[in-house]
């Protein structure tokens, strides 16, 4: 039976015996020894010892068993564990020219991917991946709503059909899914709250640090909900997935030099920021916008806020803010209005602290006929792709509303990393669908 390298680092096994399998990470030889870090397949490592020549035809990433003795010495790395080496079985010697070395540039370590997944930096954030996705599984079933699957084939656009990617689907035109929602608001009216994980398509030709073409999803959605419940709920998910994973995987933040200190601090409840108040806190920070000719002006009510805005916004928090209240007009057909404020949705934004930018977006459904069809001429979408969901409005609609979570941009946030692209295991972009 053999170990992994995690179970053995451990006083119960000094002096004892033990197997271990896994690849060599780093790899020192000496004149009478070779010191082999050998990297299991959960990312642990440990030090092994042998004598030179029984090592020597040993090479990065060649894939190997060890059997040796268990030792403690301060000197060894990664705990002072190490192990002294009685046989060591090889199944592949690599070749010398492994691509993936200490220093290497971003486009090679994207183009390699398939390599770069073993460096201890992404399998830390592999790990904390696992981590959010259970703890947000968790929640969602704790709580009692229940998981579904929609289509990622679909008819029609849910964020504006600029962002769409189409496809063939046999003899007719599809597009990939650029959201689960109005499949989830389907679900609603027989099985109650409903949550999903599903990718997610954007045809966005964008190259910001927090843009992906495929991201992974959770969306929620609830009958008979305010805009309040909407935003407890997602309060409360995120709280719970961000100080369960912070706890679970303390060792590999610790790793990736990320200080959990802010962390600890987000409990609910998060400030609720009147669409109006975020304008005038930039306008009286003097914050401009960049128009299409690059000419620059100030800020104004009935604007979309950007990444620098929400940068700005959220530059000294230390938990999320919630922006309440955008323009209809910079929102999607499907957000309800205000019957209170013309012109102004039923929606927020949850914005993470220092700069993450938006992480959620969620709010009421419009739930009458007219509007909703109106809003889909509005936006130059075909009422006809929606025949099946203008039917929820006509058999039974009730208030309802959810949210969208993306993955991948609250993970950038709770590991601190620049670019989301080193948040997914592939990442894809404009510019990258390989490997």
């Amino acid at each position: 039976m053999y170990l992994r390298t995690k179970d053995v680092k451990s006083q119960d096994f000094v002096g004892k015996e033990v197997t271990i399998r896994g690849w060599v990470h780093r790899l020192r030889k000496q004149k009478e020894n070779a010191f082999v870090l050998v990297r299991d397949d959960r990312g642990g490592v440990i030090q092994c010892v042998f004598p030179a020549e029984k090592a020597a035809g040993l090479t990065i990433e060649s894939s190997l068993e060890v059997a040796g003795t268990v030792s403690q010495d301060s000197r060894a790395p990664e705990g002072g564990f190490e192990i002294k080496g009685k046989t060591l079985k090889t199944f592949n010697i690599a070749p010398p020219d492994y691509p993936i070395g200490e220093y290497q540039s971003d486009e090679l370590l994207l183009d390699k991917r398939h390599l770069t997944l073993r460096t201890r930096k992404m399998i830390a954030i592999a790990k904390i991946r696992s981590s959010v996705l259970h703890y947000g599984r968790r929640w969602f079933v704790e709580n009692g709503w229940m998981e579904v699957t929609a289509p990622t084939i679909v008819k029609g656009a849910v964020e504006g059909g600029s962002t769409l990617f189409k496809l063939k689907y046999f003899d007719e035109e599809a597009y990939l899914s650029q959201s689960a929602q109005l499949y989830l608001e389907a679900m609603i009216f027989s099985l109650g709250p409903v949550w999903s994980l599903t990718p997610s398509f954007r045809a966005e030709r964008s190259r910001t640090v927090r843009h992906l073409a495929e991201f992974s999803h959770l969306e929620a959605e609830a009958p008979w909900v305010t805009l309040e419940d909407i935003l407890s709920t997602e309060e409360q998910l995120v709280s719970y997935i961000i100080q369960n994973t912070i706890t679970e995987r303390a060792e590999e933040l610790e790793f990736l030099k990320r200080d959990v200190s802010d962390l600890k601090k987000v409990q609910p409840p998060f400030e609720r920021m009147p669409y109006d108040k975020a304008i005038d806190t930039l306008r009286s920070r003097g914050f401009q916008v960049v128009q299409e000719d690059g000419s620059r002006r100030d800020i104004q009510f009935g604007d979309d806020l950007s990444i620098d805005s929400e940068r700005e916004l959220t530059k000294d928090a230390d938990k999320p803010i919630f922006v309440v209240g955008y323009p209809i007009a910079v929102k999607p057909f499907y957000v309800k209005e205000d019957p209170e404020r013309q012109g102004v949705g039923l929606t927020a934004d949850m914005l993470a602290p220092r700069g993450f930018g938006e992480i959620t977006s969620g709010g009421l459904r419009e739930d009458d006929m007219a509007s909703i069809v109106n809003r889909i001429k509005k936006e130059g979408l075909n009422p006809d792709a929606y025949d099946w969901y203008l039917d929820l409005r006509k058999y039974g609609s009730v208030p309802h509303g959810g949210f969208g979570l993306g993955i991948e941009r609250l993970i950038r946030w709770i590991t601190n990393v620049e670019d989301i692209k080193d948040t997914v295991l592939f990442p894809r972009t404009m510019s990258r669908v390989t490997p």
